[in-house]
């Protein structure tokens, strides 16, 4: 084992230089421009951090999608069946402005750059949370982004439909610029090599029933699933920063759902972004987001300046 591999109960850590050598051999990576076009707003991740970090991820990930279609083969062989695989689904977990998003887009150019799955779709779960009318009905719109605010029966099926091979499956969109799911519109999947699905909760656990019995969890259909961790003071400061970047940009459409938040000063905008964050989004990542950490297959923990400095894989 290198020198720098530490092992924590069921994960073995590399540190960020020890991570990187993995990828010395891989001729991958992507250019400024394609990485201008999927990095989150304000997020400072560098072609440095696609080589170091992300590019042996995605060489990890290529080899659980060869192994897995081993097993099928070798499963179906055994079991006597004729039947196709499904695809490869990968959950990206984490916290509202930890970078999850940029993680999930990242992957998705990586892995279909590999010639092994070309068809790599991303799917995010806010397009199951529930209309604003519904959050209202229900009176959930200040808990948005719980689990108790999305429809998880849709979502659930969602995957079961995409592991059980369905030729087209459809998902709902939604738009942060109206801070709604979009009528009339969903993105359709035709039969992908490797599925991404990011979101806050996609590693929760399966829901208790009154008797005691437990149903079937979205992360029951990964095959792999990544957490994107940091301290919460540092995630905090990442929000209250993209949200003054959004008062400047998106805030000022007046199409947005937050025009309102447009016209405040610099001091009114960190307080009030300081208090969603306080109310809605902290006590979320504590309750619901971060105690799913440990189900998660490889953990990419940042540190203050955004930057991947540690990496944590699930042993097999």
């Amino acid at each position: 084992m290198p020198s720098e591999a530490r092992v924590f109960g069921p994960y073995v850590e590399r540190s960020r230089a020890d991570w990187a050598a993995l990828a010395e051999q891989t001729d991958l990576s992507l250019d400024a421009a394609a990485l201008e076009r999927v990095r989150g707003l304000g997020d400072p991740t560098s072609l440095l951090d696609v080589r170091e970090v992300y590019v042996p991820l995605s060489r990890l990930l290529t080899k659980y999608v060869l192994h897995t279609g081993e097993l099928h083969r070798s499963t179906s062989e055994f079991l006597r069946l004729s039947v196709d695989r499904t695809p490869f689904v990968i959950g990206i977990a984490g916290s509202v402005a930890v970078g999850k998003s940029t993680t999930a887009r990242l992957l998705r150019e990586l892995l279909a750059a590999w010639p092994e799955h070309p068809r790599v779709d991303l799917v995010t779960t806010d397009g199951f949370l529930y209309p604003n009318a519904e959050l209202q009905r229900r009176g959930l719109m200040q808990r948005k982004g719980f689990p108790e605010s999305y429809d998880r029966r849709a979502l659930l099926r969602f995957v079961m439909d995409v592991k059980s091979g369905r030729e087209e499956i459809s998902a709902p969109v939604y738009s942060h610029l109206v801070y709604d799911i979009v009528p009339d519109t969903a993105v359709v999947l035709h039969r992908p090599d490797i599925v991404i699905i990011e979101g806050l909760n996609v590693l929760q656990p399966a829901r208790v029933h009154p008797d005691g019995t437990t149903g079937l969890a979205v992360s029951d259909f990964f095959d792999f699933s990544v957490y994107v961790d940091a301290d919460p003071d540092d995630v905090r400061d990442w929000y209250v920063n993209r949200f003054l970047s959004l008062r400047e940009t998106a805030f000022r459409d007046p199409r947005s759902y937050f025009t309102r938040y447009g016209e405040l000063s610099a001091d009114q905008a960190i307080h009030q972004a300081r208090e969603v964050w306080d109310t809605i989004n902290g006590p979320n990542l504590v309750q619901n987001i971060r105690p799913t950490r440990g189900r998660a297959t490889a953990i990419l923990r940042k540190d203050s300046d955004h930057h991947v400095k540690w990496v944590r894989i699930r042993k097999v």
